[in-house]
């Protein structure tokens, strides 16, 4: 049976955005962020973190680091009862210097690929899916996927909504404080 899925951008969204997570102590969740998964999880929503990861290209950190922050933070959240289905993330960067992540992929957001990922995995309802994300690009991917949007004010949210939102052409369904009140917000449709 068909699920709906909350598509949850990772830095800025789920943890305090920091440019480059490059060591396991630099990666913060951020407040709300365990209660709005678990939310999520007992109202029966997929969760899924979609996310850039262009620092591995960029050679600032590596896959093993990223495996180890992605390891904390499953564990962390689910301590405080929150669990996240699946995570999805783009190593890739067309410019690197990092030869076998040099590519122009299909999965760098705003691009689809995750999101067709996802769908082979999961068996998901996208008619009543969200992506949640502080970026323009969040929105734009939502947008190229057939997905309502939700943008925060956490992480570059709060100046995407200044200069960025007023001139761009995908618009969110609504502006939220952070997560927590996305999630809310969603529980209550």
């Amino acid at each position: 049976m068909k699920r709906p899925a909350i598509f949850i951008d990772r830095d800025g969204t789920i943890n305090e955005q920091m440019g480059y997570i490059n060591h396991l102590s630099r990666f913060h969740i951020l407040p709300g962020v365990p209660e709005a998964i678990r939310l999520l999880n007992e109202n029966n929503y997929l969760v899924i973190v979609v996310s850039n990861q262009s620092g591995i290209a960029r050679g600032y950190f590596s896959l093993e680091l990223l495996e180890q922050i992605h390891t904390y933070m499953k564990d962390s959240l689910k301590k405080s009862g929150a669990e996240i289905d699946a995570i999805f993330y783009c190593p890739h960067y067309p410019r690197s210097k990092i030869k076998e992540y040099a590519i122009e992929c299909e999965c760098r957001k705003p691009k689809t690929g995750m999101i067709k990922q996802a769908m082979e995995k999961f068996d998901i309802d996208l008619e009543q899916s969200y992506m949640i994300g502080d970026h323009f690009t969040d929105l734009e991917f939502a947008s190229n996927s057939g997905l309502k949007s939700i943008m925060v004010k956490t992480g570059y949210g709060l100046g995407e909504v200044d200069f960025i939102l007023p001139g761009f052409k995908c618009k969110p369904v609504i502006i939220a404080d952070d997560l927590l009140d996305a999630v809310k917000w969603i529980l209550k449709k």
